[in-house]
């Protein structure tokens, strides 16, 4: 057991908290402006980048490249709305979906004309965990992972039910007709929508350059966990995507865990875990596990 609180455990929360910041942005960009964002994977490739980019030149530590890494993400989405989806928001979802695949391959290819597609990571060398009870052994980048997550969930909650913009946010989601006759600057809203789901996204990417390394795929690879989340906690509850988050990335690594000998499937095909949970919802309870506004 011991065994697989460290090594199955604590990476699944890391995982999940990854999944989970990224849903948030899909959840909030789906309940508002209706369409799924297959870019917002890209986003956090950028994020990671721009941090790394700041520990370059900056020589400063990952985390703190964060600030860095948000300002550049959430100029890139609010430049890709502007140029790309604002002009189709009248017409159907599907082209705005398409346009999101082309903003997608555009993001991707610029990382990979700047930066390259080595890999790379923020630090070399070997880091000791830290040890608790003489028994639990936890990276501290997984320490920081997990209660930043869980800051941010907090900050979140806040926001979205305290704040008059996290309300009109909520209205927007509800019925974004009767909100804009109420007059609310749906505009506004939308605006800062890209805002908070880019700032995560970046948070996310640089999360995932901290816990393995940082390449042009980063985000792409995350993208079907990361919907999974969102359709599990309910598509539109940014709250709700965070719980999916966490479920998915726990249930990736206990799966891998030999309970009985043997693990449940090889390590190489756990990413399989988050494609059959989200398949499952989309039969059985579509409308994901919570009924009540998780907003």
């Amino acid at each position: 057991m011991i065994d697989f609180i460290n090594f199955y455990l604590i990476p699944g929360i890391t995982l999940g908290s990854i999944y989970a910041l990224g849903a948030v942005g899909v959840s909030m960009i789906f309940g508002i402006l209706r369409f799924a964002h297959f870019a917002h994977g890209d986003l956090m490739t950028v994020g990671a980048y721009a941090a790394l980019t700041a520990v370059w030149v900056l020589g400063i530590p990952a985390l703190a490249a964060i600030p860095v890494a948000i300002v550049v993400t959430c100029l890139v989405a609010l430049v890709a709305d502007k140029l790309f989806y604002k002009p189709l928001r009248d017409l159907p979802t599907i082209y705005t979906v398409i346009a999101s695949f082309g903003v997608a391959l555009i993001l991707r290819s610029i990382v990979q004309t700047v930066w390259g597609t080595d890999s790379q990571v923020y630090m070399t060398g070997f880091q000791k965990p830290m040890i608790f009870l003489d028994t639990f052994r936890v990276a501290t980048r997984h320490i920081q992972i997990i209660v930043a997550t869980a800051v941010l969930t907090v900050a979140l909650h806040y926001f979205l039910n305290h704040t008059r913009l996290g309300k009109s946010m909520r209205a927007v989601a509800d019925d974004p007709d009767l909100a804009a006759v109420a007059g609310l600057d749906t505009e506004r809203v939308i605006r800062w929508t890209w805002i908070i789901g880019a700032a995560l996204a970046a948070i996310a990417g640089v999360f995932v350059g901290l816990d393995t390394d940082v390449h042009t795929n980063l985000g792409w690879n995350l993208l079907l966990p990361m919907f999974a989340a969102a359709l599990l906690g309910g598509i539109g509850k940014p709250l709700g995507a965070i719980v999916g988050g966490l479920i998915i990335g726990i249930a990736e690594e206990a799966c891998t865990y030999p309970f009985f000998g043997d693990s449940l499937i090889a390590p190489s095909y756990k990413s399989a875990v988050a494609f059959v949970i989200m398949v499952l919802i989309l039969i059985f309870r579509p409308q994901g596990l919570f009924r009540g506004r998780l907003m």
